[in-house]
């Protein structure tokens, strides 16, 4: 069986089970299609050949002991730790940084039979929606190299829409999974928070950060959820829930489904090839039994400000580590205060300094209450839309992205415009819910289009069912 681009992370498991190929072929293919397409892509920071066809063998070893994952080549972003492989987070202060353990996503997936062939590119310290913020130089779209993939997962959507792995993950703080994989054409799916440990994620925005995986299909992403998703003790954010078998949602019928549409979300701003594939895919979806309803959501006017208050607040926070002192890039200096100064100058690129400076100017005395207060209380707000949105439906739909995949270049000298890529995906990020972005067709530049699918909170079955069945209709 040779995999190629449209092979779900389920197929080539059956047929590494079914003898068809070994681990060993299937992870030798995949290093195969990275050094065929990657030159020209630049998905992968970090590619670990010889440790993953070692794995390969070690599996093929030992059939009987089949995984969910046996046998799956995996990317992951480049700010999960994977012990003795370097973690970079997208930065030049953590260019040399070789991680002294692995992330519980990382124990988990390997665990179940998966193989990690390498890391991914990604904006700085997920600081970005265009991978331009990268310190090692921007990841290309797989249809218009001349154009984003988005970010800051892009280099993790880029590695499954190119077909170089069928399963990547990278993290979602404000919609850094569900964008790339929107503008890519792979499903991406954002959990709860709190349903997969952060333990090992190199933090940006702690309230916000969540693993999430990019896929092929919707039941691959289902299942790579089964596989990371559970408690962990050692992270006090991950939720005391058990799992469950979140493949086993994916039934086709969503007959009396409701899906609410916060129309008033889409009056400005949103490109007409996005809706117009957007609201076909609404008539698609009703065409399955479900019921469209409109609804409010008044405060996500506010959400991208509530956002980057929030999210540049706790950077400043947890960003404050990287000081020369402990691990990572240092530049010596004749007083310490001097080697503070060299060492972040060096090491952080624009927008890391950008978001370092609001985010230290909102949380310093006479601002705090005027800013960082306010904007936790808005978010509040937001989240009690949501809750009362869900009194009346059991789903939201949004376009993914306003826009398909933009120029490189286009937006890097207009910050705003830049962080307005992400606005339908903050709100479930503030409120902490599960949504999926499912591809939904093309612009008429064959550009793909996501539909983004809102769940209330711990149910990610009722996206991955309502996203599982509009998938089907668009393969058949």
């Amino acid at each position: 069986m040779e995999t190629g681009p449209f092979v779900s992370a389920i197929a080539l498991r059956d047929a590494i089970g079914r003898r068809e190929l070994s681990a060993e072929v299937a992870v030798r293919q995949a290093l195969d299609r990275i050094a065929e397409h990657d030159p020209s892509l630049h998905a992968f920071l970090t590619v670990d050949a010889d440790h993953a066809i070692a794995r390969a063998r070690q599996l093929d070893a030992a059939p009987g002991a089949a995984g969910p994952l046996h046998g799956v080549p995996v990317a992951l972003k480049d700010n999960i730790h994977v012990s003795g492989m370097r973690t970079t987070a997208g930065s030049r202060i953590l260019d040399e940084y070789v991680a002294p353990y692995d992330a519980t996503v990382v124990e988990r997936l390997e665990r179940a039979g998966a193989i990690v062939v390498g890391k991914t590119n990604l904006d700085e310290f997920a600081m970005g929606s265009s991978t331009e913020h990268s310190a090692f130089g921007p990841s290309r779209h797989p249809v218009d190299r001349e154009r984003t993939p988005g970010g800051s997962s892009g280099g993790s959507a880029v590695a499954v829409a190119a077909g170089m792995t069928p399963l990547a993950l990278g993290s979602d703080t404000g919609g850094s999974v569900r964008q790339p994989a929107a503008l890519c054409g792979v499903v991406g799916l954002k959990p709860t928070y709190g349903r997969v440990s952060r333990y090992g994620l190199v933090a940006f925005a702690s309230s916000l950060d969540q693993i999430s995986p990019l896929a092929t299909t919707v039941a691959d992403a289902a299942l790579a959820l089964d596989v990371i998703a559970g408690p962990d003790p050692r992270d006090a954010t991950a939720a005391d829930r058990p799992a469950g078998r979140f493949l086993d949602a994916l039934t086709g019928d969503v007959r009396g489904l409701r899906v609410g549409v916060p129309r008033h979300l889409l009056e400005t701003g949103v490109d007409p090839d996005v809706l117009k594939t957007f609201e076909n895919s609404l008539e698609t979806i009703a065409g399955l039994g479900a019921r469209i309803d409109d609804i409010e959501l008044p405060h996500s006017r506010f959400a991208i400000p509530v956002y980057y208050l929030v999210a540049t607040a706790e950077a400043s926070s947890n960003l404050a580590r990287y000081d020369g002192v402990r691990y990572g890039l240092r530049e010596d200096a004749s007083t310490i205060g001097e080697m503070y100064d060299r060492t972040r100058s060096r090491g952080f690129g624009a927008e890391v300094k950008r978001r370092l400076m609001l985010g230290t100017y909102v949380l310093s005395a006479g601002y705090y209450d005027a800013y960082y207060l306010k904007a936790q209380q808005v978010r509040t707000l937001i989240q009690r839309d949501f809750e009362r949105a869900f009194a009346q439906v059991e789903a939201i739909a949004l376009p993914t992205s306003p826009t398909a995949a933009f120029k490189l270049g286009e937006r890097t000298a207009d910050p705003i415009q830049m962080y307005l890529a992400d606005i339908f995906t903050v709100g479930a990020s503030l409120a902490g819910l599960p949504a999926i972005s499912v591809p939904c067709g093309t612009t008429n530049s064959r550009l793909p289009v996501g539909l983004q699918l809102i769940g209330q909170a711990w149910d990610e079955a009722t996206v991955l069912r309502l996203g599982g069945a509009y998938e089907a209709t668009r393969a058949t």
